[in-house]
């Protein structure tokens, strides 16, 4: 698919300019001063020819017709024509020129038409998470700008931002900010190419304004949370008692389970979806009534979900315990998406993760067991603390990182800890089903990891806990969090990690570390 879209001309903008390229720049406009029209009258710098900046917007199409992020039915249109209205106010010395792309063919297709008249330079939007479409762009050697449409395309934005880095990239530049503002700055930049400036000078640049426009930490100072952690050596222990069921298939495969056996002593059961689905069948109908009632009860609020929905996912939290009952286990992780959208069940696990959570057990997403055993290793270290998986996004913004997902627990300090409140809504991606809104609370310090026991290899980053988005788009709880540490530093590991990551309330890492060094594991610190 590709689709020429609102052709705007303008002219000009300021640039980001040391004092050196700025006086380089004046002698230029003055060269240029020098070419004369008829009646003596000169052509001015400002009456030059504009540059000319290809717009990319990477998606599905514009108007989302499958559950994917920011959700189903989105409609994209207003968004791009925000974009080009406020680029083409803020920049009257550029003309734009935009398209649409859902994938890297439809990207080399525009990439070879503009060579009939090419662009100085490419701006890419990510407005879907996974469209490959900065990639071929990238490989045209221009100055290229990525910018992530945020709640949107944040995954692919980061994914892909993380492995140009590691390939030192040297004509990428990128942008991932809730703040328009910011990436007008950005585009501004571009002004150093016409300046004489090379690509690097441009990335260089960009990079600068990023960093400037980041806020400065804010008070770091959190709430009291006592934390009492088992030594290293009862967690382990405690962990080889533990089992995880994988339902419909596991991230990793046979090959990632033997790791986690091997290496934590924990051995993941794969099951079907069929004894999954038999299952919530029979499940007790008015026993799923009154959980549903309860869950109804508890909520601060239920939007667009129905009596009978919440009963079918109530039906499925029962089957869910009724699983980890026959086959000894404590956790289990279901592939939801596929299971749902592919009719191999017929009720989303959220609420039963939900409340698995809270009660001190493991309801993992997505049949990611790397995350499982994440969250297996917290609850475990933790006495009870339940782990939340997630899908983070970074906003420079504001220096936040926003983890978001359909699925948590409101009892962020353990199944006796007090509660938070929580909505019940429809899963965000395609709006069915029912998922939860917790609302978790502020001021306290968080842990966040990953485990790749195949690679003996701790993920690791703090953040203090400083609110909750109710952005529409995308999953529907985020916690949002200030990071300990550097911001920069966390757009660096996406693509050797992927996007899932799992936090906990409260302060890990004496813990982690010093477990780390009992299994002659290597800890990597990502802010």
């Amino acid at each position: 698919m590709k689709m020429l879209n609102l052709r705007e001309s303008v002219s000009g903008c300021g640039c980001c300019l040391s004092r050196r390229r700025f006086l380089a720049s004046c002698a230029a406009c003055a060269a240029g001063a020098a070419i004369s029209q008829p009646m003596g009258r000169k052509i001015l710098a400002s009456e030059a020819k504009p540059m000319r900046i290809r717009i990319l917007y990477a998606l599905h199409g514009p108007v989302q017709e499958v559950p994917d992020w920011p959700n189903i039915g989105f409609d994209f249109r207003p968004v791009m024509e925000r974009i080009e209205k406020t680029l083409k106010g803020a920049c009257p010395n550029m003309e734009f020129v935009s398209a649409m792309a859902n994938g890297p063919e439809a990207a080399a297709k525009i990439v070879e038409e503009d060579k009939a008249n090419p662009p100085d330079g490419y701006i890419v939007y990510q407005m879907n998470c996974w469209n490959r479409v900065v990639q071929t762009v990238a490989d045209t050697g221009k100055p290229v700008l990525y910018l992530d449409f945020q709640f949107a395309g944040s995954g692919g934005f980061l994914v892909y931002t993380a492995a140009f880095l590691r390939q030192n990239r040297p004509n990428v530049a990128f942008v991932g900010s809730s703040n328009m503002e910011d990436h007008v700055a950005a585009v501004k930049c571009f002004e150093i190419i016409k300046s004489g400036g090379s690509v690097a000078d441009f990335v260089a640049a960009v990079s600068k304004t990023r960093k400037d426009r980041t806020p400065a930490p804010g008070d770091m100072t959190c709430k009291p949370d006592e934390l009492k952690c088992l030594s290293v050596e009862e967690t382990l222990r405690q962990l080889r008692e533990k089992k995880i069921l994988a339902v419909g298939g596991g991230w990793g495969g046979p090959r990632f389970f033997e790791a986690i056996q091997k290496e934590l002593g924990v051995p993941v059961i794969s099951i079907g979806f069929e004894e999954l689905n038999e299952a919530w069948k029979q499940a007790d109908k008015d026993q799923a009534k009154e959980i549903a009632q309860g869950w109804k009860k508890s909520a601060a609020a239920v939007m667009d979900v129905s009596d009978e929905t919440l009963e079918q996912s109530a039906a499925m939290y029962l089957a869910e315990k009724a699983l980890l009952q026959r086959h000894g286990a404590n956790a289990i992780t279901i592939n939801c998406l596929g299971g749902f959208y592919g009719g191999h069940i017929h009720a989303y696990p959220c609420m039963g993760f939900h409340e698995l959570n809270n009660q001190g057990l493991i309801g993992a997403c997505e049949c990611d067991v790397r995350s499982t055993i994440t969250m297996e290793l917290i609850t475990t270290m933790t006495q009870g603390r339940p782990g939340f998986i997630s899908d983070p996004v970074l906003d420079t913004a504001k220096r936040q990182i926003i983890y978001a997902h359909c699925v948590a627990s409101n009892r962020v300090f353990g199944p006796n800890g007090p509660t938070n409140p929580f909505q019940i809504l429809t899963h965000s991606e395609d709006r069915q089903g029912a998922a939860v809104r917790s609302l978790m609370p502020e001021g306290y310090m968080t842990t966040t990891i990953e485990l790749a026991p195949d690679r003996k290899q701790i993920l690791f980053h703090q953040a203090k806990s400083v609110g909750n988005s109710l952005e529409d788009r995308a999953c529907r709880t985020k916690l949002c969090g200030e990071p300990v540490g550097d911001i920069e530093k966390l757009f660096t590991q996406w693509d050797a990690w992927g996007w899932h990551r799992v936090t906990c309330y409260g302060d890990l890492k004496e813990p982690i570390f010093a477990l780390a060094d009992k299994l002659g594991w290597t800890v990597i610190e990502e802010a």
